[in-house]
């Protein structure tokens, strides 16, 4: 196996970053490494790091990023914030080409960074809150929702602390009772409390949790999430993002990504056309929906008014 080998088989394993360093100890020279990169075979992507085989990809994939700047800064890097939710797969926060990181001592100051995409933090971060990623250090899953309620809008706080139960990576029994306590005297820890009292676990993506913080900023809440609706031998008709069982509305939060597929859309409309068959009002709502405060409850209010006068 040559040297090249070597790299790659290293590479395989992070996301196709490797360091210099490994690249001279699988037997690579600092001059072939640079003549990788002339030739556009390969790409630094931070110092001291390069994309393997970088002419296969139209550009340098985000995990590769987030890899080479840690492994720039060293191994007491720590991804922070909305980098280590992104690591985690929490859903919720505004996506940005930003990578934050804690840096401890002098490194972290502004004129040693050299990475214009890199937030550097200071943060007090005790071992027993950290954890392994793929390699890579973060804040875990508990730590990184405490940080981010201090510092994200309601929407997005109450959103990524929904997917984190959601995805049961924190509970609602244990973990979400310890981050007043985790977040006691910190700045934004008073709205932070508030947004705990609104988490619901239920939710299975952002745009529900922000569907449902409209309808309960315009006093008009779901008793239910993912409403299971049955016929009357028991067969399962369909689940409903949001629902209000009295009136019989059901309201679906139509994002990007499963339900783009055709194969996605036309079970879609076909459990709708169930639903309706058995009685029930289907509303449908968008991202775009969700940034006008009045247009989900006032919608909600005129389809149970309709129901009622039926």
């Amino acid at each position: 196996m040559d040297a090249l080998d070597v790299v790659r088989r290293v590479a395989a394993g992070r996301d196709g970053i490797v360091t210099l360093g490994q690249a001279r100890a699988a037997g690579l020279t600092t001059h072939e490494v640079q003549r990788l990169c002339r030739a556009g075979r390969w790409r630094a992507v931070a110092r001291g790091s390069y994309l393997v085989d970088a002419d296969l990809y139209d550009e340098v994939p985000r995990r590769a990023r987030i890899r080479a700047a840690m492994v720039s800064f060293g191994s007491a890097a720590v991804a922070v914030l909305s980098t280590a939710a992104e690591l985690h797969g929490l859903a919720g926060m505004r996506f940005t080409e930003l990578i934050h990181l804690s840096v401890p001592g002098p490194v972290a100051r502004p004129a040693r960074l050299g990475h214009p995409q890199v937030v550097v933090h200071q943060l007090v971060i005790p071992p027993a809150q950290l954890v392994r990623v793929d390699g890579m250090t973060a804040t875990g899953p508990l730590r990184t929702v405490a940080d981010l309620s201090l510092r994200a809008d309601r929407f997005s706080a109450v959103s990524v602390l929904d997917s984190a139960l959601n995805r049961r990576l924190v509970t609602a029994a244990d973990d979400l009772l310890s981050i007043p306590r985790l977040i006691r005297g910190r700045r934004g820890a008073v709205a932070a409390r508030g947004y705990l009292g609104e988490v619901d676990g239920r939710a299975q993506s952002p745009l529900e949790t922000r569907a449902r913080l409209r309808c309960v900023d315009g006093r008009v809440p779901p008793d239910v999430l993912q409403l299971e609706v049955r016929d009357d031998d028991g067969y399962l008709l369909g689940i409903g993002d949001l629902g209000w069982r009295a009136s019989r509305v059901i309201a679906e939060a139509d994002g990007r990504g499963p339900h783009d597929v055709p194969e996605a859309a036309f079970a879609d409309r076909r459990r709708q056309n169930r639903l309706v068959n058995a009685g029930w009002t289907i509303l449908r709502f968008t991202w775009e929906d969700t940034l006008r405060p009045d247009y989900i409850p006032w919608t909600v209010r005129q389809a149970i008014a309709a129901a009622r006068r039926r």
